[in-house]
């Protein structure tokens, strides 16, 4: 087995690493809006839920080098305060990957999208229509872990509000398969959640 030092590989290997390693890795498909409303929505792979009392998930951005280093999402959640996770479905899919372009702040990536606004209960920044579960957010913190580019910047929102198809329930759990998530793997490559299978914890 190769044993690879990180302070010998550059910092975009390194990226082409970690992001084959860590998967399947789901998508905070993330909705906000500017202090002067204009929509944004952007897909991050690098998510995940760190705590249920209170309910607060997170997503990493990352620094880039150039005039913009950071991202309009966060650049708006530092604004407003206040973000949707929209969970990402097969059906989906070829929209949420249209908004991964690098647009300018003034491009509306719902209309670029071809997605459906829908408003909000608690937060300003519209959900997905199409998504299928949803997740209002109030920012909890920002950790910056590193500035240098390819560096991460943590987003932790508190989860004021969930939104689920009904017909996705059964009590509190929700079928994965009428969910038909997707998640992401290396480079272009993404996973479908059919294949399915259960192992109880043991006692």
């Amino acid at each position: 087995m190769l044993a690879l030092d990180p302070a010998q590989i550059e910092a975009a290997d390194i990226y082409k690493l970690m992001i084959g390693m860590i998967v399947p890795r789901p998508i905070a498909f993330v909705s906000t809006i500017d202090s002067s409303g204009i929509r944004n929505l952007a897909p991050f792979s690098y998510f995940t839920g760190c705590s249920s009392n209170p309910p607060v998930l997170c997503f990493s951005t990352s620094v880039r080098s150039g005039p913009r280093p950071y991202k309009d999402t966060l650049e708006n959640v530092k604004a407003t305060s206040e973000f949707v996770v929209n969970i990402v479905s097969e059906e989906f899919a070829e929209q949420m990957n249209a908004t991964s372009v690098s647009a300018l702040p003034e491009v509306d990536e719902f209309e670029l999208s071809g997605l459906t606004p829908l408003p909000s209960d608690l937060v300003k920044p519209p959900r997905v229509a199409e998504s299928k579960a949803q997740m209002e957010c109030r920012l909890n913190q920002i950790v910056s872990v590193s500035e240098r580019p390819g560096g991460g910047i943590l987003v932790l929102g508190e989860v004021l509000r969930f939104h689920v198809l009904e017909s996705l329930l059964d009590g509190y759990r929700i079928d994965p398969v009428k969910l038909n998530a997707i998640g992401r793997m290396g480079g272009p490559a993404y996973v479908r959640t059919h294949d399915l299978f259960e192992m109880q914890r043991p006692k």
